[in-house]
């Protein structure tokens, strides 16, 4: 009996069960969903792939050799060539350099410009809150695509300034998502205790409001990078976004007009391009929006 006893103060307790922390939770939400799963892994191969470029497509994008143009599929151009007989495949790579790099630039100065508005409308309140919402309000109802039309005419067609109106005409969204972030937080206790000890509003944004707004300003800033990438390669269709001789996705579906009938890839590849990657970040950002809040996917 005494050695049951023994035994049985001896055995082990049973393991208990791993703890998950939230982003592991948000994380196996996420793995469940194999559409968004499937659009990160696209998404990342295409990044992959831009910025190998030198390695993949070594040559010159710019390059001009009349006496190749308009070549079909071969060894030496997989993708064929273009009008001025430059690789089609290495534009493409190096015009998604550009198209991404655009997208993501602008996505970053639109968020920095959207938290700013959100968070101080939310947490100020009065008359700061209700003429920045009005502002976003008057925004939102403005022609966007027409204002950064007349703007970069306006300014010229460089990299920078489109990069700068597209940022100047996307942060809206986020500046609402953030806004409504605040005015949830702002009245917590924890919130309430660090006004008490006498931190300044600025620090309380910065350190205990603004950081609970991360994961929707992460999803918020996924479909903005669509968003940029789509109306980057519109502007450039329309001669008012990067120039030539610079490749982009847009100039290239812009230069590949006169050549729909007889040379259709063309305009073929470039055009796929721009679909795979916006509908993947599509994709991307809805199921990360499911995996932070999963009541959102039940409804």
């Amino acid at each position: 009996m005494g050695s049951a006893r023994s035994a049985t103060l001896t055995r082990p307790a049973p393991a208990a069960g791993r703890v998950q922390t939230p982003a592991g939770r948000i994380a196996a939400r996420f793995r469940r969903n194999r559409l968004a799963v499937t659009a990160l892994t696209v998404l990342a191969g295409i990044h992959l792939a831009v910025i190998l470029a030198p390695w993949i497509a070594p040559g010159d994008p710019d390059t001009v050799a009349l006496v190749q143009r308009l070549l079909p599929p071969g060894q030496q151009h997989w993708l064929g060539t273009d009008e001025y007989g430059r690789d089609v495949l290495t534009r493409l790579l190096y015009g998604g350099r550009v198209s991404l790099a655009v997208g993501l630039s602008s996505m970053l100065a639109s968020m920095v410009l959207g938290v700013v508005v959100g968070a101080l409308a939310g947490y100020s309140g009065g008359l700061t809150d209700v003429v920045l919402m009005r502002i976003t309000d008057g925004m939102l109802a403005v022609p966007l695509f027409f204002v950064a039309l007349m703007a970069l005419a306006m300014l010229g067609a460089t990299i920078l300034n489109l990069v700068l109106v597209i940022a100047l005409t996307s942060w809206m969204t986020v500046a609402r998502v953030v806004r409504a972030e605040v005015l949830r937080t702002r009245e917590l206790e924890y919130v309430l205790a660090a006004r008490a000890i006498g931190c300044s509003g600025l620090r309380i944004l910065a350190r205990h409001v603004v950081p609970q707004s991360i994961p929707s300003i992460t999803v918020a800033a996924t479909l903005g990078v669509a968003y940029a990438v789509l109306l980057e390669s519109s502007l450039s269709f329309l001669g008012l976004g990067v120039q030539p001789p610079a490749a982009s996705w847009g100039n290239m579906l812009s230069g590949a007009r006169g050549y729909l009938r007889t040379v259709p890839g063309l305009a073929v590849v470039p055009g796929v391009m721009i679909f795979v990657t916006v509908l993947c970040y599509n994709w991307f950002g809805d199921g990360l929006r499911d995996a932070i809040d999963p009541t959102l996917a039940e409804r």
